[in-house]
């Protein structure tokens, strides 16, 4: 009997065989046999090399003392369940101790001990796991474009962008953009370890005020170009001060910086944190190279919305005039664009004095957003300004007669508009006499909150339609410091809710604005009502009437 065949009757109790010992020996995977009282007392040739130990050494040794970081393990667990209980056990892991890899481990409980079956699975666990990290990485690309493409707030996504990119691509992460004076300031911040995220948020609010020019942040600003740096090298560069305490607390152990390019000018930069022991292979650069590419190009485009924007809300502007100087009035108009660029439109408002001097107000709104609609809508507001100045005639008259110019001169136009006229009701008293196509309805505020939404929804037809539609009038009283509301669909449509719900919350924050300056009143709804937001251009025009008629003489309170 040879040595091999002597260890494995101490440890059975039966000679096994010259095929046996030939089958363990040669077997792919490392094969053991520990006995009650967890020593050796049979080691395969394959665990002799996987141990790096030769068996002659471990043959009687016990397996805590032969490899002290088993203890507390997924291994110690595991071996004491399967010998406290007789069942077998399956399981992977990795060894905790120098041992470098993962291992597929089966344990068959006997009566005199343990038989252990260990097979290395590193490759394959290191193929599903960069399958995995490629398909993370193709997943953050898409959703990266996604949001970045998709958002009406394309800022607030870049500043959302630190957030995707954790953890697939590092640990931490600070987006920086550089506005069009030169200032660079951090706009988004993450953390993969939750009890790390408030430090990198205050890093982030401090961080630019101290890192020096040698920095990989400042390096990569300047030049355009990847920079990457161990922290501890910036830290030397780093004063002290609650910056630099910050990053100690942090911990990372490389910053990885790369440039957002739009325009072929650097307009900010994206730092990747990555902690000791993570890598960054070459696959993760390239993908954070293609975020930061996408990132400039969205920048681009706010950059091209920003100047479109501002054009087009001139255009809009311009075609849009102050209300006149009134006696006995305060008039106070907005107009707010739509925050998505140059979707300039036709909405428009107007308030004027017929030639007997009563006071016109107009809402309106063509049917469309672009340069065409505001171009319509110029003329549109001309033509109804001319028509009720020339003729005096009432509400009702006034959108005949537009509705006829538009089927003769502008055929292909459709537009909504309401007209309301202020009037002496021959007592002293005010009337306010009105006429709605197609429009959002006007709405009566009253000094002691109560709110009055005047006719239906959405009037009779709008113009452009029909021009022979009949044209129906309406008249109500105003009383003594009342407020008359005329407003686009802008103010209360949303795309997630319906038009009642947005009525009723107008109608809420009037009650609730009651009392309040006219200019005040105007400014406060259009914060409650767009939250910051607006979906669609939107157009109001307010009047509150004094003591004495417009077409008296007073001092005038026209606000716009």
């Amino acid at each position: 009997m040879n040595e091999l065949e002597v260890a494995v009757t101490v440890g059975t109790g039966k000679h096994p065989g010259a095929d046996l010992v030939r089958f363990l020996e040669t077997m792919p995977a490392a094969f053991c046999f520990l006995d009650a009282d967890w020593r050796f007392r049979y080691v395969n040739a394959e665990a002799e090399r996987l141990m790096d130990r030769p068996r002659t050494e471990l043959v009687g040794e016990s397996l805590w003392e032969a490899f002290p970081s088993m203890v507390g393990s997924v291994f110690e667990k595991s071996y004491r369940t399967a010998a406290a209980t007789g069942r077998p056990m399956t399981f992977e892991a990795a060894y905790p101790g120098t041992l470098r890899g993962w291992f597929e481990v089966r344990v068959w409980p006997g009566s005199d001990g343990l038989a252990v079956y260990v097979l290395d699975v590193s490759d394959r666990r290191d193929a599903e796991e960069a399958a995995r990290r490629a398909t993370a990485r193709t997943a953050l690309l898409a959703r990266v474009s996604a949001e970045l493409s998709g958002q009406l707030d394309t800022l607030s996504a870049l500043g959302r962008l630190a957030q995707l990119v954790v953890p697939v691509l590092t640990d931490g992460c600070i987006v920086t953009l550089v506005d069009r004076e030169g200032r660079a300031r951090d706009v988004g911040s993450w953390h993969g370890d939750p009890a790390r995220r408030p430090l990198m948020d205050r890093y982030a609010q401090i961080r630019l005020d101290t890192l020096p020019s040698a920095s990989p942040v400042a390096q990569a600003l300047l030049a355009g170009t990847s920079v990457t740096d161990s922290v501890d090298a910036v830290l030397q560069l780093m004063a002290d001060g609650p910056a630099r305490d910050l990053l100690v607390q942090l911990a990372p152990a490389t910053a990885v910086v790369l440039p957002l390019t739009a325009e072929a000018r650097t307009v900010g930069v994206i730092t990747l944190y990555q902690d000791a022991g993570r890598v960054m292979t070459a696959e993760d650069l390239e993908t954070a190279r293609q975020v930061a590419a996408e990132a400039g190009r969205a920048i681009a485009r706010v950059h091209r919305q920003n100047q479109q924007a501002q054009l087009a809300e001139a255009l809009q502007r311009s075609l849009l005039t102050d209300p006149p100087a009134l006696g006995g009035a305060a008039v106070v108009v907005r107009y707010v664009p739509a925050v998505e660029a140059a979707r300039v439109g036709g909405d428009w408002y107007d308030a004027f004095l017929q030639r007997d001097g009563s006071l016109v107000v107009v809402i309106g709104d063509v049917v469309g957003h672009d340069t065409a609609a505001a171009a319509a809508m110029g003329q549109l507001r001309g033509l109804l300004r001319g028509i009720a100045h020339y003729s005096g005639a009432g509400p009702a008259e006034v959108l005949r007669g537009l509705d006829e110019a538009i089927a003769q001169m502008h055929d292909e136009t459709l537009a909504t508009a309401a007209i309301a006229r202020f009037e002496c009701d021959g007592h002293g008293g005010r009337l306010l006499r009105w006429a709605n196509a197609g429009h959002p309805p006007p709405i009566l505020l009253a000094a002691d909150g109560t709110v009055t939404v005047l006719g239906s929804p959405v009037g009779d037809l709008m113009l452009g339609v029909n021009p022979a539609a009949a044209r129906s009038e309406s008249v109500v009283p105003v009383p003594p410091g009342a407020t008359v509301l005329l407003h686009t669909d802008g103010l209360v449509e949303r795309r997630d809710g319906t038009l009642d719900e947005g009525t009723a919350a107008l109608t809420r924050h009037l009650r609730e604005l009651t009392g309040s300056p006219l200019d005040e009143l105007c400014d406060g709804l259009l914060r409650r009502m767009l939250r910051g937001i607006p979906q669609d251009d939107v157009a109001l025009v307010a009047v509150r009437l004094s003591g004495t008629h417009p077409d008296e003489a007073g001092s005038p309170r026209t606000q716009g």
